[in-house]
């Protein structure tokens, strides 16, 4: 039986927890795979971080990272280098992880070459090129050139067909975070945090492209406001590194007691952050499916969500970046007993921890049970 070279693409820290999972199953198959690992590193320190975490080592670093780049110019860098390094080497099949610069230019790199290519989370969208930007444009382009869609979900599979994407190319696993959340929640300890003992606090993290600026302003603005009257409740906020971000982040939300700010947590911590958590305050998508695996309700501050199923289940509220909703918002999980059970108890529809050995036994033409939700 012949082997499959397949080459396993990541570049920031997203990419590498959620196809961390996916590198395992396909080390534990030796002779079905022949499994390479390359690195773009869009994102350096992120990256390597989590790649510690989860013991990987690339086979290849193009170490593509520069302060301040532009989308325009990291674009091109990484088109150039995953060109020439495919072009230098032979692989039946690449792999790469959700929606960033990383994962579109690779798959247009693979088109290029004529590789084929899979897509691991296939099939998010919004409908909105302008929410979340540049995600939702990349994971367009990305599906032009897709042969394998891994759909995380059901509602992420119909959205490839009604785009036309031929039924057999299309396998429904869950979601491969939920297998890496358990992965680290199992196999770790909880490291110390800054929350005093026995004291309930909400988690927030806050860092898209497209509410920087007078928006992102006005969510801070907001939370210090909110848990300056709230003092009995703590906001524990891992600040993002993006000056867009930590500028005002620091400006604002600084003095409160009980506002809690800190350098980004790695993997491990955030993930034993979750899990203490009262709630989460995000406009992460990794954080709209990890919350809800761990019970734990989502205000998404986003006006619109690749994730519409964690909203239909009832585990996961958009707030956007507004101050009334998000007031009602907590108001409703902290003070509303009956709200937040409802919430908290709701169906995890993104995933059972076992998604990458679907995608596994796809790619060996195996049959398997599709994650149904």
């Amino acid at each position: 039986m012949s082997v499959t070279k397949v080459l396993c693409v990541l570049g920031t820290r997203p990419e590498a927890i959620k196809i961390a999972p996916v590198i395992h199953a396909l080390n534990l198959e030796p002779k079905s795979f022949q499994t390479r690992v390359l690195a773009t590193a869009q994102h350096r320190r992120m990256l390597d971080q989590m790649l510690a975490v989860f013991s990987i080592s690339p086979d290849t670093d193009l170490d593509l990272m520069r302060p301040g780049q532009e989308l325009a110019e990291l674009t091109g860098r990484v088109l150039a280098g995953m060109t020439e390094y495919l072009s230098a080497h032979r692989f039946d099949l690449v792999l790469a992880q959700g929606d960033t610069t990383t994962a579109m230019v690779t798959a247009l790199a693979c088109f290029y070459a004529r590789i084929p290519f899979g897509h691991i989370e296939a099939g998010l969208r919004t409908g909105d090129l302008s929410a979340p930007y540049p995600e939702e444009f990349n994971r367009r382009v990305i599906a032009l050139a897709t042969k394998y869609h891994f759909a995380p979900t059901a509602s992420a599979a119909d959205n490839l067909l009604k785009e036309r994407i031929l039924p057999e190319l299309i396998f429904i696993t869950g979601n491969t975070v939920i297998d890496a959340l358990f992965y680290i929640l199992h196999g770790t300890e909880s490291p110390p945090h800054p929350i005093p003992e026995g004291r309930e606090y909400v988690l927030m993290t806050c860092h898209r492209r497209e509410i920087f600026g007078d928006r992102i302003r006005e969510v801070f603005a907001t939370v210090r406001d909110y848990f300056s009257r709230h003092r009995e409740i703590f906001l524990w906020y891992p600040v993002h590194p993006n000056p867009e971000v930590a500028g005002p982040a620091y400006e604002i939300l600084s003095g409160l007691s009980n506002i809690i700010l800190t350098e980004p947590l790695d993997y491990i911590a955030f993930s034993h952050a979750m899990n203490g958590a009262r709630l989460l305050l995000s406009d992460s998508g990794g954080v709209q499916e990890e919350a809800p695996a761990l019970g734990k309700p989502v205000l998404v501050l986003r006006d619109v969500t690749e994730r519409p199923e964690g909203v239909a289940a009832g585990t996961c509220l958009l707030v956007g970046p507004h101050r009334d909703r998000i007031e009602a918002g907590l108001n409703r999980l902290l003070f509303d007993p009956r709200e937040y059970e409802r919430m908290a108890r709701a169906r995890n529809p993104y995933g059972d921890g076992k998604a990458a050995g679907r995608i596994v036994a796809a790619l060996k033409g195996e049959p398997f049970e599709p994650w149904r939700g």
